[in-house]
């Protein structure tokens, strides 16, 4: 992936000299990310327990906690390559949606992206590393350890500079759904209907997630050429390996579509292709679509 020289974001705070934010997680609103599936599927490995069973404890409706007071923000220090990485990625998805949302007529409010290890407080209760990367909703914040990205090449089995791209493009895909009251539709759903349908629910509001992210590498492609041969493969490969499916067959269980909460393999494939192909939000309309 070409990134090198490009404009690195503002919109990036440092809290991984904090010390952590402590206590037991507590999780609301909605802060299920890409990276959930980590403490499931490291959970089940070690504890002998079917991933998705951790899913679903994680996915549960506790309100939010408070957050801790913050000290000021800082940026990453110049010479940290990876913090400049996810840094530019992050710029880049502003640059793509603030020029989708002017096409739309509307404006596109930048999420942050909060650098921690450990734990950190949040707006949806203490995020902890080993959830991964995730958006919270109630602050508009996106959170990761970069720690994850180690996860995710060693013990998912994908590697790759545009495969951790993937990762953040994918959280900010869940802010744009924020900000366009998708996530909400959603959540006031929950109590309201069972929990296959609620998961099912969940399963169309990711895979539109997946979709957003190939609609930011579509504008980043034809404005500033950044794919290099085998990107689209690695985004693609780290796609196939976060399915339910997958994650289920990785525990050791049976595979239970209904208890998909991500999507499967293919479906998370196929989602981020049309986001990618087509460059259109009105493409990734998961909701409206018969076949995932």
């Amino acid at each position: 992936m070409r990134w090198e020289g490009n404009r690195e974001s503002d919109n990036v705070e440092d809290r991984r000299d904090d010390g952590g934010g402590g206590g037991m997680p507590v999780f609301g609103g909605r802060s299920i990310g890409i990276g959930t599936i980590v403490i499931a599927l490291l959970g089940g490995w070690a504890l002998g327990i079917n991933p998705l069973t951790i899913l679903s404890l994680l996915s549960g409706g506790a309100p939010p906690a408070q957050v801790q007071s913050q000290g000021p923000a800082h940026r990453p220090p110049a010479d940290d390559t990876m913090a400049r990485f996810v840094s530019t990625v992050l710029a880049d998805t502003e640059d793509v949606w603030q020029g989708v949302f002017r096409q739309g007529g509307g404006a596109y409010r930048e999420p942050r992206l909060v650098l921690f290890r450990g734990a950190t407080p949040t707006a949806c209760g203490t995020g902890q590393a080993a959830m991964g990367p995730f958006y919270c909703p109630a602050d508009q914040k996106v959170y990761i350890d970069l720690g994850f990205y180690e996860t995710l090449k060693n013990r998912l089995g994908a590697p790759g500079d545009f495969a951790q791209a993937y990762v953040i493009a994918h959280e900010v895909g869940h802010h744009v759904q924020n900000q366009l009251g998708i996530s909400a539709k959603v959540e006031q759903m929950r109590g309201r209907v069972s929990q296959a349908e609620y998961n099912a629910l969940s399963v169309r509001l990711e895979l539109q997630a997946d979709c957003f992210a190939g609609v930011w590498a579509h504008h980043a492609q034809n404005a500033r050429q950044i794919l290099e041969q085998g990107d689209v493969e690695e985004a693609m490969n780290a796609a196939a390996k976060i399915g339910d499916d997958a994650l289920q067959r990785a525990g050791g269980g049976a595979v239970v579509p209904e208890s998909f909460t991500h999507g499967s393999s293919a479906q998370r494939q196929r989602w981020f292709h049309n986001g990618l192909q087509n460059g259109s939000v009105k493409a990734c309309d998961t909701f409206a679509s018969r076949s995932l």
